[in-house]
């Protein structure tokens, strides 16, 4: 631990004074009498020049153990380096080769591999530049969620993994059980004794905190969420997972108005963050694999969001003469591709389209007084479409009784959601963020396997 990282080595002026680093070794090339190889610890993207003298202190025998992947610790004294890349480099004393790595088999030559092919080998690839950069800036904007909700009164709570009740409705969950379901089935029964369950009840890894989140946001006024959530969903897509992350602040005495006005805050902070912490990382990202990408953060950044209706975006897509794959019609879903015409096209910055159907909205979003349209909101980006979803919530409890009933939801999984609406109800509202959607967009990376440490999806719970 009081080894400096590599990134404040870079940062250094050379001095007389001894410095040692710990790291893998990236790159080794010989010249006749000196050894150049170039050392990563993961703090930055830019790697150490280390320069040893052949013939010196360290034996040659562990010179040759220098190869690609190697981890050591040098010692030694920082110079003036004569390349461009960097502005100084360590002239090594001392150099203690920790693990070796065998140079006939390792996995990451100096070569560039395929997304694909790091997959399948998820224990070495944040060893590359790019899974390098990615983990950094998850870790910036991981700080950056608490920071923002901290730093405006909100207060963090951690809502469960398993629960009893469906917050979206739509039945696509994971079951938790401690039942033998072989034996069960080999049994023959034609149905479940879920009272012999652990829970004496079907429970479930959960699809969103935002339920939870309200029982609070109903005591303490502002609250968040930051965790991890499941869907059931047997989609084989490069936006779909089976395991992210979610980000969901809720909000008491808040309307929808205020709920877009919150989470345009929350994405321009966000986005100031990548950007101003994450420098080098993010121009690898501009160069290497979304060009213009720090433009385009910047232009969120700096433009007001428009707002528009539901009804007004279906209107402004049919009358466009454009034909889209999907046909846009109200009362369906708008489709990534209509987001991204209105974001583009017609708007030509960010949106947050308002006022959806409610046959296409959750049960909990508030309805509108015309008896077809509820006030949810999603916020549309240019490049992506939707980057987060939200709505004001139903805090009227006959209303809501209604609406469970209606959509054949049972009605006793919700008691404690309902009796919100009986002790004290306020007018409150929330979002989600899905965490690694927000990666995907800031780095440019397209596929969201390659953004989430070790992706779960249909078929893939290796690592």
């Amino acid at each position: 631990m009081n080894t400096p990282r590599i990134k404040f080595v870079l940062s250094q002026k050379p001095d007389a004074s001894e410095v040692t680093v710990h790291g893998w070794v990236r790159t080794r090339r010989d010249a006749k009498n000196i050894c150049f190889f170039e050392l990563n610890d993961g703090s930055c993207l830019a790697n150490l020049q280390v320069v040893l003298d052949r013939g010196g202190s360290v034996a040659d025998d562990d010179v040759k153990r220098l190869q690609t992947g190697a981890s050591v610790e040098v010692s030694g004294t920082l110079a003036d380096s004569p390349g461009s890349n960097q502005s100084v480099e360590l002239h090594a004393k001392t150099v203690r080769v920790i693990g070796d790595s065998p140079a006939d088999d390792y996995p990451l030559q100096k070569k560039r591999h395929s997304f694909e092919f790091l997959r399948e080998i998820a224990h070495l690839r944040p060893r590359t530049n790019t899974f390098g950069a990615v983990s950094r800036v998850r870790n910036t904007l991981s700080y950056a969620v608490h920071r923002f909700f901290q730093e405006n009164g909100f207060l963090y709570i951690a809502t469960p993994i398993i629960t009893a009740s469906d917050a979206e409705g739509a039945g696509e969950m994971f079951r938790v059980t401690t039942l033998p379901y072989e034996k069960i089935i080999a049994s023959g029964a034609k149905s479940i004794d879920y009272s012999r369950d652990f829970f004496g009840k079907p429970a479930y890894l959960t699809v969103s905190g935002q339920l939870n989140a309200e029982i609070y946001a109903c005591a303490l006024e502002r609250v968040y969420t930051f965790g991890p959530t499941f869907r059931a969903e047997n989609s084989n897509t490069t936006r779909h997972l089976s395991e992210f992350w979610m980000i969901e602040p809720e909000v008491a005495f808040c309307d929808l108005s205020c709920n877009i006005d919150l989470a345009e805050a929350f994405l321009k902070f966000i986005l100031s963050a990548a950007l101003t912490e994450c420098t080098e990382d993010m121009e690898f990202f501009d160069l290497r694999i979304q060009k213009g990408i720090i433009d385009d953060l910047r232009a969120v950044i700096e433009t007001k969001f428009a707002r528009i209706t539901y009804t007004d975006a279906i209107a402004e897509l049919t009358g466009s003469g454009r034909e889209f794959e999907f046909t846009p019609t109200w009362g369906v879903e708008l489709q990534t591709e209509h987001e991204k015409f209105l974001t583009e096209h017609v708007v030509k910055g960010p949106v947050v389209v308002t006022d959806y159907p409610k046959d296409v909205k959750a049960f909990y979003m508030k309805q509108n007084d015309d008896g077809k349209t509820v006030r949810g909101m999603d916020v549309l980006v240019p490049r992506l479409g939707e980057i987060i979803g939200g709505s004001q919530r139903e805090e009227n409890l006959p209303v809501l009784e209604n609406r469970i009933s209606e959509l054949g939801l049972d009605r006793d999984a919700y008691w404690w959601y309902l009796e919100l609406r009986k002790y004290g109800t306020v007018p409150h509202s929330g979002f989600g963020l899905g965490f690694e959607r927000l990666i995907q967009y800031v780095t440019g990376m397209q596929n969201i396997r390659d953004v989430i440490p070790f992706p779960r999806a249909p078929g893939a719970a290796d690592f």
